[in-house]
């Protein structure tokens, strides 16, 4: 039985740049950790620790933050397009280049006198592109993460399959809160990456808060579903939400009743609900 090298790749993962456009009076921000990996033939690297058509790791770090400078980063899709471009173009051993994109959000602080250049970090969404560049083509797939939701009613879960170790309570009346991530693939490169963007964000929102859901499920096919008949430049949306589940306390003991007002909110375990909603 022969043994051979399968599929592999190397970059500099996790580089954290943040980019300040001071070309007019009001500054904008942009925060990124951007995360690189090269494909190509390295397997004299791999069987005998020869570096000769390797591009060190480092060399790849200091691009991102030369790049940054020369070729702006403003729209994260644009920057990681020119960088993976860069890579494969430039580099003569690198066949293919995969670069990753995500963007920290900071909201601009509303206040006389400060706010052309002051912000507010929003800690937990982050907006995400994976960028992928080869002879066989350029693939761009945008989305979000840690988007966190909650509607408190317009949510039920009942009519499910029951078996023998089943003790869940049919509800007719629930909170429903996820973490949703989301990505979507854009069936070429010539967009308006922060309008589409953005108009995809609050597509999954307006769906969210007006879908009345007999189940999380049912909520994921209508968002990407809207998603899709909005965007002609869209190919697919995938879809992930756990459940945040927030179970109604018993306040009978107290003497009080509970009609879904006090809850505890548990962190795990969760449901984990995923789909993808593509074109016929």
């Amino acid at each position: 039985m022969g043994i051979k090298l399968g599929t592999n790749d190397y970059g500099k993962a996790e580089n954290r740049v943040v980019r300040i456009h001071r070309d007019t009076p009001r500054h904008e921000i942009r925060d990124v950790t951007v995360s690189t990996a090269l494909r190509g033939d390295f397997t004299a690297a791999h069987l005998a620790g020869d570096q000769s058509r390797v591009l060190p790791t480092d060399t790849q770090k200091n691009t991102v933050y030369a790049y940054a400078k020369e070729h702006g980063l403003r729209e994260i899709e644009d920057y990681a397009l020119t960088l993976a471009r860069h890579f494969v173009s430039d580099v003569e051993p690198v066949e293919g280049a995969r670069v990753e994109v995500d963007e920290h959000t900071w909201e601009r602080i509303p206040v006389e006198g400060g706010g052309d250049h002051s912000w507010v970090r929003r800690e937990s969404e982050i907006r995400t592109t994976v960028v992928e560049v080869s002879a066989a083509g350029e693939t761009v797939v945008s989305g979000l993460e840690d988007l966190v939701l909650l509607k408190s009613t317009g949510s039920e879960f009942a009519g499910f399959l029951r078996d023998g170790y089943t003790t869940l309570q049919e509800t007719h009346d629930r909170i429903m809160s996820t973490s949703l991530v989301a990505t979507w693939t854009y069936a070429g490169t010539d967009v308006d990456w922060d309008k589409s963007w953005s108009d995809v964000r609050a597509i999954l929102l307006e769906r969210f808060a007006s879908v009345h859901s007999l189940a999380l499920q049912q909520t994921l096919w209508e968002m990407g579903r809207a998603v899709l008949e909005a965007h002609p430049e869209i190919t697919e949306v995938s879809l992930a939400a756990p459940n945040k589940h927030h179970f109604a306390v018993d306040l009978s003991p107290f003497g009080l009743e509970n009609p879904n007002e006090v809850f505890h909110a548990a962190d795990r375990p969760y449901g984990l609900i995923r789909a993808t909603v593509v074109r016929d």
